[in-house]
């Protein structure tokens, strides 16, 4: 993913460039739900999160400032889009990985969605700690570069690649112990 490209788009937004919001959209969009996911882990949620996100970015483009770091900019709102949902729904109980089975299907990850052992997949990541499950999906479903996390976390770049490994032997041994 080519950071310059996302900061053009942004810029030509400013100007009103509906097209550029859709070339941003297309994207950037799988990276954006997948954090919204790994916060609220809840499809439904991160679907409708990710669509305020955007309305955000479209409505809020004027704020924004190319300072090269243009996910940190779209993460930013989503991630705070996510917290106000939890504070709005924090008398609600949280659904869990378990029960996505019950719910409509959403795109979680080409991968995990269309992958036979869904539910044993579902199931590893939430064993996973949050920074773990953050750090793999907006690795392997958001596309995104170890160095592009560690920035967007504000973490060194070896932490990030620690527990990128340390979650992916988690989920190998819990994958591989479910399928037995």
């Amino acid at each position: 993913m080519k950071i310059a490209e996302e900061d053009r788009l942004l810029l030509s937004m400013k100007a009103g460039d509906q097209e550029a919001f859709r070339k941003l959209y297309e994207r950037t969009a799988r990276g954006v739900y997948s954090y919204a996911l790994s916060i609220l882990k809840h499809p439904q949620d991160a679907e409708e999160v990710m669509q305020d996100t955007y309305l955000t970015a479209w409505n809020q483009v004027e704020q924004y400032r190319s300072e090269g770091k243009p996910m940190a900019w779209l993460f930013t709102i989503t991630r705070n889009l996510c917290y106000m949902r939890l504070r709005r729904q924090k008398d609600h109980p949280q659904i869990s990985y378990e029960e996505l089975e019950e719910e409509e299907p959403g795109e979680l990850c080409a991968r995990i969605e269309l992958a036979p052992e869904k539910e044993i997949l579902l199931k590893a990541l939430s064993a996973l700690t949050e920074d773990e499950r953050t750090i793999v999906l907006l690795h392997d479903a958001g596309e995104m570069k170890h160095r592009e996390i560690a920035e967007y976390l504000e973490c060194p770049l070896p932490t990030v690649l620690s527990k990128y490994r340390r979650a992916l032997k988690k989920l190998h041994k819990l994958v591989d112990k479910n399928m037995e």
